[in-house]
């Protein structure tokens, strides 16, 4: 994967606020940034960077998606599940801000 100086200078500041680089093997096409156990795809096309799908929580292999099950909210992975603790949902929160904050002159 060739990038370019904008690409190399964002993720530069990806890491500077804390986060760390993950392969996801499934999503071949893109890399992940994580932090605190939450994670998001990266897609590093053309002269920018840009975030691919929802941020999650990492569960095994993938990337567990918040769902509300029988008024219960929880991080789901195929059969895997994490309950969404208040402290959980905050982190999320947060991690969704930063990366929002990280990624907005990207878009």
């Amino acid at each position: 994967m060739d990038l370019t100086a904008r690409q190399i200078a964002n993720l530069e500041k990806v890491l500077q606020a804390g986060f760390r680089f993950v392969t996801l093997e499934r999503y071949g096409r893109y890399f992940g940034i994580e932090r605190d156990g939450f994670a998001i795809l990266i897609d590093p096309g053309e002269d920018k960077l840009s975030t691919f799908g929802e941020a999650g929580y990492l569960i095994g292999d993938g990337i567990g998606m918040l769902v509300e099950r029988g008024g219960a909210k929880a991080f789901v992975w195929h059969q895997e599940s994490v309950t969404a603790t208040p402290e959980l949902l905050a982190a999320y929160e947060r991690f969704r801000s930063e990366v929002g904050s990280l990624f907005a002159d990207e878009h």
